[in-house]
């Protein structure tokens, strides 16, 4: 695939991976990107997957046209992109390794060289002269690894953004990119945001045309509306208008309590009313919707003097990620010691710009007119 006349696309789509990272499920596959800019000197722009070297490599040859690369950048040390940079080095022995000092230490422990016979190692803002493409190197720590850097080219206005503004999902499936695109941001990335600021700050400096991420599709279109969204998820901001319920039920009463809940609020007019039963849905999914929405309820059972697992994981998975600036309303349920909504809003005593409700419903077993008419009162506080 020609991204510009002299950049092309030489990654992989993985349709046998089960769980991306281990925990995140992916019914479209993933993409492993890697790019190749030809110029006086030849780049290529990181690996892909352990499982297909070959297959890259076969692409990079079709795409060299029997000529020799001189460099492989690497931007990024996750094995889902640097797996096969021994293979690399060996099939191309005077193609020279450039990345930063961190990226090195990192290269040594996962695969035992660090190149100090061949490597160039860069700092922050340094170039490399391609020709007529000069690429520039930004660092851009902890979004999502310490050795991140992405690269700049200013001949033809791209940047190669590492796992910034990936997705889940192959290329040769066609899906909804911001679904998929935010469902990555807050599982992978989203702990970072200040410092995806500070990288999207650097980025504002610069004239970009298109953007090549290392997972997901070329953006070269509207990309005003790709960086807001990403400005959006970075500052912990509100996405949608709406509600997001995420619930845990053992016998099926606070499940009745979070779907009159989600009637009361679509029968008032609510812009948006999504809901999850936190142990059968994917976690990540209920993790987006949690930070694409300002408003959340918590419906749950004091379960062990806590609070039920799939709840606790939900909230650690939040906690983890740095949530704030959102409005929380909790269901509580109890048969003897209804203690849930103690156990929640302790959790989030160190969390920033957290406002809980007024009221906080409470059941004892099962609704009935108190915690109904509770059900009212918290309905018309959330909107």
């Amino acid at each position: 695939m020609n991204i510009t006349e002299s950049i092309f696309y030489i990654g992989v789509n993985d349709h046998n991976i089960d769980l991306f990272e281990g925990q995140y499920d992916v019914p479209n596959g993933m993409a492993y990107n890697s790019y190749v800019i030809k110029d006086e000197k030849t780049a290529v722009m990181d690996t892909v997957d352990a499982n297909f070297g070959d297959e890259w490599l076969t692409n990079l040859e079709n795409a060299l046209n029997g000529a020799a690369p001189d460099y492989l950048i690497v931007q990024h040390m996750e094995p889902d992109h640097s797996a096969n940079i021994i293979k690399f080095a060996e099939k191309y022995p005077q193609a020279e390794i450039v990345g930063n000092a961190k990226t090195f230490v990192m290269m040594k422990k996962f695969y035992g060289s660090d190149f100090s016979d061949r490597r160039i190692t860069v700092t922050d803002g340094q170039t490399l002269s391609l020709g007529s493409h000069t690429l520039t190197f930004v660092f851009a720590p902890m979004v999502h690894w310490p050795e991140v850097m992405v690269t700049y080219d200013s001949t033809d206005k791209v940047l190669f953004s590492a796992d910034g503004f990936g997705k889940f999902g192959a290329l040769d499936t066609d899906e909804d990119w911001a679904c998929e695109a935010r469902r990555y941001y807050f599982g992978i990335v989203g702990k970072y945001g200040a410092q995806v600021q500070t990288l999207l700050k650097k980025a504002a400096a610069l004239d970009i045309k298109t953007i090549c991420p290392l997972h997901g599709p070329i953006l070269k279109e509207d990309l005003g509306y790709y960086i807001g969204l990403y400005n959006t998820w970075s500052n912990y901001d509100v996405e949608s208008e709406g509600v997001f319920i995420a619930y845990t039920s053992v016998y099926g009463n606070t499940k009745k309590a979070a779907e009159l809940l989600k009637e009361k609020l679509e029968a008032q007019g609510c812009p948006k009313v999504a809901i999850a039963d936190l142990a059968r849905e994917d976690m990540a999914e209920s993790v987006e919707d949690a930070f694409r929405y300002g408003k959340l309820v918590l419906a749950t059972t004091t379960y062990n003097a806590d609070i039920f697992p799939f709840m606790r994981e939900f909230i650690n998975d939040l906690l983890e990620r740095g949530y704030k600036k959102r409005t929380i309303g909790i269901i509580e349920n109890g048969s003897w010691a209804p203690t849930a909504a103690k156990t929640i809003k302790a959790k989030f005593e160190k969390s920033k710009e957290i406002t809980f409700t007024e009221t906080t419903v409470t059941i004892n077993s099962a609704l009935d007119d108190q915690s109904t008419a509770q059900l009212d009162s918290l309905a018309k506080e959330l909107l």
